[in-house]
């Protein structure tokens, strides 16, 4: 494959969850450069200004508003969705990629989900449902969420999701992501069902550079941890790539014309894990629609969101 850019976006709205920094950042800045209107959905608004500030100084003319979620409050999640409601505007593009990794003991959100699954998961599953009469309204709507190479060491324990017996921080991360991925093969599935007309796909960034190594892993902690693991990699020539490359599968799911509805993309280089976008593998549990649909009604129970059955009950 080619090297990929993003295609026109003018005239298009986006939104990215965690785009102050990292794969967000990047492809807010990719699609703000490209002509799309974005809406960088942030924890911090501050941050979310900063970041503003930042795409900026290479899209001067970047049509941004910065606008404050916290995935791991449903209150949040509801409250970022009347906002966005209210602009009666048709959503083309939603971005799942805020999230966080490997927090070293188990914490819990503001409605008592474990932090990694409540966040990279549930709150994402909340706010995609509470979105989806915007998305619905647009011609050609996409959906893309974040999954990570993790997940090939994830399982899915209906009977403890939220890690109640066992916790383990890489654990619970890669259950997240398994999450993640079953969910957007089963989105695709139950739009393809009831007519909701979206593109859904998965992405994973490879070994890309951000503060996701970093923020997780010293969550609790007094001082900044970076994995002993990641620490060894960064000593490997080419190993690594910047954020502005890993953010490349996300925006080709995101704007390419021959993405696929219900693929996952990755680098398509050595291991995955540096390149340009490219299918990527996937583990055999990621497939497995039986779990996808258990996980699902949890989600919706979970949640209080149930997305609707029909095309017309979407609007």
């Amino acid at each position: 494959m080619s090297d990929f850019t993003v295609p026109d976006q003018t005239g298009r709205l986006a939104v990215v969850t965690g785009a102050n920094s990292g794969i967000g950042l990047e492809a807010a800045r990719q699609l703000a450069a490209a002509g799309a209107e974005v809406v960088l959905a942030v924890r911090s608004t501050a941050k979310g200004e900063t970041a503003a500030a930042d795409i900026r100084t290479t899209a001067p003319d970047a049509r941004l508003r910065v606008e404050a979620l916290d995935l791991s409050r449903l209150s949040s999640v509801t409250a970022f969705a009347q906002r966005l409601t209210e602009r009666e505007r048709p959503l083309d593009l939603l971005i799942n990629n805020a999230g966080v990794m490997a927090v070293p003991t188990r914490q819990i959100t503001a409605d008592g989900f474990e932090l990694q699954f409540g966040t990279n998961h549930l709150g994402h599953f909340a706010l995609t449902g509470r979105l989806l009469p915007l998305l619905a309204a647009a011609p050609a709507p996409r959906v893309v969420s974040l999954s990570s190479g993790t997940h090939f060491v994830g399982r899915i324990d209906l009977t403890d999701l939220q890690s109640e017996r066992r916790y383990g921080p890489s654990r619970a991360y890669a259950q997240s992501k398994l999450a993640t991925l079953l969910f957007a093969g089963e989105l695709q599935r139950r739009s393809d069902q009831h007519g909701w007309g979206l593109l859904s796909a998965a992405a994973h960034p490879g070994a890309a550079h951000t503060n996701l190594q970093a923020v997780g892993p010293s969550l609790g902690r007094a001082t900044t941890r970076v994995p002993l693991a990641t620490r060894l990699t960064m000593l490997i020539p080419g190993f690594w790539q910047q954020a502005d490359q890993g953010a490349l599968p996300t925006l080709y799911a995101a704007t390419s014309p021959d993405a696929v509805a219900g693929q996952y993309y990755g680098p398509g280089g050595r291991l995955g894990l540096t390149g340009q976008p490219a299918v990527a593998r996937k583990s055999s549990r990621a497939g497995d629609t039986e779990v996808a649909d258990r996980l699902w009604r949890e989600s919706e129970r979970l949640t209080g969101v149930r997305y609707p059955q029909t095309r017309t009950a979407v609007r």
